[in-house]
């Protein structure tokens, strides 16, 4: 993955953010609200002093008013946390724009997560195969050259593999061409009290196939050819099994709570994320 891309993907992350204020956090010191108490500006309430609190933070002037002292609670600031999967499944790098739009994906995530602080986790996962990324590894090549030693499989990731960290974003980057059901896999996303996010890459070739006559097609998850004739009657059950796939893994998300959006691989970035991720929530614009 170039540097190149990764300046453009800091770009990007200016122009459309991940929607980390839409969510409680715990975890280190940083910019965003948590469930708890700390010692940021936001002032959140009075309680009772204890025995051992900290006398800075009491509150002076009511004890001038009442001879009790009381304590000011701020609203702790925390570093979000992030979950970054890749499905490293072969159909995502069936063709090159599909490919290049993956690794934009996956580069703006990584820039999106960290411009806010986050403490960012990335793994990728092919079937039962789980591989976790540094994100120094990300930021150069060296993380492809250990997925291509991940062995062929046509199974969904498996997300019950990975250790999620409790309330952490989760932003699953995945085709989602593989033959499950939505609601297991949808479940372990929001596992622990996380909030998850999907982005789904496509290739114009995969929605609307120019198909005609004879052809050899090879399985993009197992390399296995086979042959088929392609009539009209054909091609028009494919395209309708294709719309209804995508429109399960929609409905069963709204159903969880979880934004998805598709994303096409042959526009500009920017006007892929905007067509659908803006209005299902997915990203935001400043």
């Amino acid at each position: 993955m170039s540097s190149a891309l990764h300046t453009q993907a800091r770009a990007w992350a200016q122009v459309l953010r991940l929607p980390f204020r839409q969510q409680r956090w715990r975890g280190q010191s940083g910019e965003f609200q948590g469930t708890g108490v700390g010692s940021s500006l936001d002032f959140q309430d009075h309680r009772v002093y204890l025995p051992g609190d900290d006398p800075r933070q009491i509150n002076w002037q009511a004890y001038a008013r009442t001879g009790t002292y009381t304590m000011k609670q701020y609203r702790e600031e925390v570093r979000p946390l992030v979950d970054l999967i890749l499905d490293v499944s072969e159909s995502m790098t069936a063709y090159p724009a599909k490919r290049q739009r993956v690794l934009e994906l996956l580069a703006y995530g990584i820039a999106a997560s960290l411009q806010t602080g986050a403490t960012v986790r990335c793994f990728a996962v092919r079937g039962s195969q789980v591989l976790p990324l540094e994100v120094e590894a990300v930021l150069s090549d060296r993380w492809e050259t250990e997925v291509a030693k991940l062995p062929p499989s046509a199974d969904p990731p498996a997300l019950n593999r990975l250790p999620l960290r409790a309330g952490s974003l989760r932003l699953l980057i995945s085709d989602l061409l593989f033959p499950t059901e939505p609601e297991p896999l949808l479940a372990q996303l929001s596992v622990r009290h996380g909030r998850a996010l999907i982005l789904v890459p496509h290739a114009a070739q995969e929605g609307h196939p120019a198909w005609d006559g004879n052809y050899e097609f090879v399985d993009a998850e197992t390399q296995v050819p086979h042959e088929h004739r392609v009539e009209p009657d054909l091609l028009q059950r494919y395209l309708l099994a294709y719309t209804r796939h995508f429109d399960l893994w929609k409905a069963a998300a709204l159903k969880h709570g979880i934004p998805l959006a598709r994303v096409a691989a042959e526009p500009d970035f920017l006007t892929a994320l905007r067509t659908e991720a803006v209005i299902a929530g997915v990203v935001v614009s400043e």
